[in-house]
C-alpha cells in the first residue's frame, strides 16, 4: 500500500504518493521562485504563507495523479527537521492533521537524510555503505552512512553553506534568483584560473568547510575592500565569466577534495551526493573523475531529485520497516543545527 509524503523545509511545496517499491504514482511540486526572486533570496515569512496557500491543493494534487483515495494509504510522512520554521511548521501541521482525520500512523523524515536516499533511488544496488555528502543552499554535510538511517555525522560547514555562496555571488553580480544555475551558466565560458580565489580548509585532517572567506574574495574582485555598492559595478560580460569559473572552481575543489578524503579514510569504496548544488554539472564531473582516479565509486542524485522534493520521502519506507513512527505529539527541529 502506498504512503503519502510531505516536503516543506524551504520553498518549495511537495506531496507524493509513494508505493512499497519506492514507485512514484503521483507528485506535485509547487515552486516559489517568482516569489522570492525580487528580495534574491528566500525571506522566511513569504515562503511560510506560500506554504499555507499551496500545501492542501499540492497533496490533493498528488494523491489525484497517483489515482488512490485516503483509504489506500499505508501511512503519512513529513520532513521535521532541518530548514526554515515556519515552512516546517505547515507541513508538519498538515501530515498531524491529515494522520489524525484519516487514522494513519505518522513518519518523520529527515530532510537531510532524504536528500541522500535519493541516490539509493536511481539504481537498482544498494548504495549502503558509503560516505555521503548532502550540498545544498542551506548545507554542506558529510556523513558516513552505514544505512539510510544509521548515519554518522562527519563535518560540514561552519559559516555559509556552498549553495548559499553561489547565490550570494550570483547577488554581486546581478545574476538573478536562483544564483546557482546562474553562476554555472556563466562559469562554463569563463577562464577557471583567472581569479587565484582561496580554498579553505582543503588540506585540514577533518570534514568541515567553510565559504565565507571565498565569498568575501569574490566581493573584493568586484568592487575592492571595504565597498558595499555593486549597483555601481558595470562589468564586461567576459569579465564576469572568469569570476564565475575561478569561484565555481574554488568551491569544487574543497568538495571532491573532501569527499575523496573520506572515502579513503573509512574504506567504504562508495560515495553518494544529493542536494541541490548535486546539479551542478562541473561538481558532477570532476567527482565522477576523482572517483575514476582514486578507485572508488559515486552515485550522484538524479537531478530532478537534487532540488527539494517529496519522492526523496521514500526514505520513509525504511522507517515504517522498523517500525518507526512518530506521535502526534511531533515537533519540528528548524536551523542549520550541525549533527543532522
Amino acid at each position: 500500500m502506498p504512503i503519502l509524503t510531505i516536503e516543506s523545509t524551504c520553498d518549495e511545496t511537495a506531496a507524493a504518493v509513494i508505493g512499497d517499491d519506492a514507485a512514484v504514482l503521483g507528485q506535485c511540486i509547487a515552486t516559489q521562485e517568482k516569489l522570492h526572486e525580487q528580495f534574491r533570496g528566500v525571506v522566511p515569512e513569504v515562503a511560510a504563507r506560500a506554504h499555507l496557500e499551496r500545501i492542501l491543493p499540492v497533496i490533493d494534487t498528488a494523491i489525484r495523479a497517483a489515482g488512490v483515495t485516503p483509504d489506500d494509504l499505508t501511512a503519512i510522512a513529513v520532513a521535521d527537521r532541518p530548514g526554515l520554521a515556519g515552512s516546517l511548521l505547515v507541513g508538519v501541521v498538515a501530515a498531524k492533521t491529515l494522520a489524525m482525520a484519516w487514522n494513519k500512523p505518522l513518519v518523520a523524515i529527515n530532510h537531510l537524510h532524504a536528500h541522500l536516499y535519493a541516490c539509493q533511488l536511481a539504481t537498482d544496488q544498494v548504495v549502503y555503505p558509503c560516505i555521503g555528502m548532502v550540498v545544498s543552499g542551506g548545507h554542506t554535510s558529510l556523513y558516513r552512512c552505514d544505512s539510510p538511517l544509521d548515519l554518522e555525522y562527519l563535518g560540514g560547514t561552519i559559516d555559509d553553506a556552498a549553495g548559499e555562496a553561489f547565490d550570494k555571488v550570483a547577488a554581486m553580480l546581478s545574476l538573478g534568483f536562483p544564483g546557482g544555475p546562474a553562476v554555472s551558466r556563466l562559469a562554463a565560458k569563463g577562464d577557471r584560473e583567472a581569479h587565484s580565489f582561496p580554498r579553505s580548509m582543503i588540506r585540514d585532517d577533518h570534514f568541515n568547510f567553510s565559504f565565507s572567506g571565498l565569498k568575501t574574495a569574490v566581493r573584493y574582485a568586484i568592487v575592492g575592500p571595504g565597498q558595499q555598492d555593486f549597483s555601481k559595478v558595470d562589468l564586461a560580460e567576459d569579465a564576469k565569466a572568469d569570476l564565475c569559473a575561478s569561484f565555481e572552481a574554488a568551491v569544487v575543489d574543497v568538495l571532491v577534495a573532501k569527499c575523496a578524503r573520506a572515502v579513503r579514510k573509512f574504506g567504504v569504496g562508495r560515495l553518494i551526493v544529493g542536494g541541490g548544488v548535486a546539479a551542478n554539472g562541473y561538481l558532477r564531473s570532476r567527482l565522477e573523475s576523482a572517483a575514476q582516479r582514486d578507485g572508488f565509486s559515486v552515485v550522484i542524485a538524479p537531478m530532478d531529485l537534487c532540488t527539494d522534493n517529496a519522492v526523496m520521502g521514500a526514505i520513509a519506507i525504511e522507517k515504517i520497516k522498523r517500525g518507526d513512527f512518530a506521535g502526534l505529539d511531533l515537533d519540528i527541529t528548524p536551523g542549520l543545527q550541525r549533527g543532522f
